[in-house]
């Protein structure tokens, strides 16, 4: 494999996506021909891909932006969590490289209508060229897509990261017309099946941020662990 080429960079100050009245900068990192390794050092020090690009929250006067992740080994499933594994007894899974059909593009734009007008997520349509820059490039060797089908229609696409002790959940988005299937409870689920089965250790989830409900659910998620620095590639991540 080719070595992987670097170029870092940081944002300007700007409205942050996840808490209003509060400012965000972001770091980050664009990475051709990223390694099997360094992504999975990379995601264990608190950074998220999305396509070429690695970033991390670098705001000097917040710290709500938390890494969490869960402890595969120690996960017990609940009886909540075994209903919706019966409710979901004819859904099916296929996992394979992330691509980009017809149906990605329209569940994708369907799910964030649905999400725009009910919590109110800025809603803009991503081109093809967009969501593949967004969720296709990048990949290699590690980044996975499962795709969910029920009655044999595509309901649900959650993209993954396989690491060297771990998961790296990036992206979920359903169909809304299926939310009584509960699929992003369902996702995670799968996910961690799948970590016990190959024997890691986490499931990245990403950040967790506690006055936005739409990152707020992850804390319930337990046994979990929080990042509690923000290493340089050279540190010790500091898990507690």
């Amino acid at each position: 494999m080719k070595e992987p080429q670097i170029v870092e960079f940081s944002t300007l100050p700007h409205e942050c996506s996840y808490l209003k009245e509060k400012v965000c900068t972001m770091h980050y990192k664009y990475i051709l021909n990223c390694s099997y390794l360094l992504n999975s050092r990379l995601v264990e020090r608190g950074w998220r891909r999305f396509g070429l690009y690695f970033s991390r929250p670098n705001c000097k006067e917040c710290k709500e932006c938390i890494n969490l992740r869960i402890d595969v080994k120690n996960f017990k499933f609940s009886r909540s969590a075994k209903r919706i594994f019966k409710k979901n007894k004819n859904t099916r899974m296929v996992t394979c490289e992330p691509s980009l059909t017809r149906n990605h593009l329209e569940l994708y734009a369907k799910y964030h209508k649905f999400m725009s007008n009910k919590k109110g997520w800025k809603y803009y349509e991503l081109t093809p060229k967009s969501y593949f820059e967004l969720h296709v490039a990048g990949c290699e060797k590690f980044g996975k897509e499962v795709l969910y089908f029920y009655q044999d229609k595509m309901v649900a696409v959650d993209l993954i990261d396989f690491t060297d002790n771990g998961i790296s959940s990036i992206y979920f988005f359903y169909d809304p017309e299926y939310s009584y299937l509960s699929l992003g409870k369902y996702s995670i689920y799968q996910q961690i099946l799948s970590a016990q089965k190959k024997r890691l250790d986490w499931i990245y989830l990403g950040y967790y941020v506690k006055e936005c409900p739409s990152l707020a659910y992850k804390i319930d998620y337990k046994p979990h662990y929080l990042l509690q620095n923000n290493p340089e590639m050279t540190e010790t991540p500091i898990w507690v």
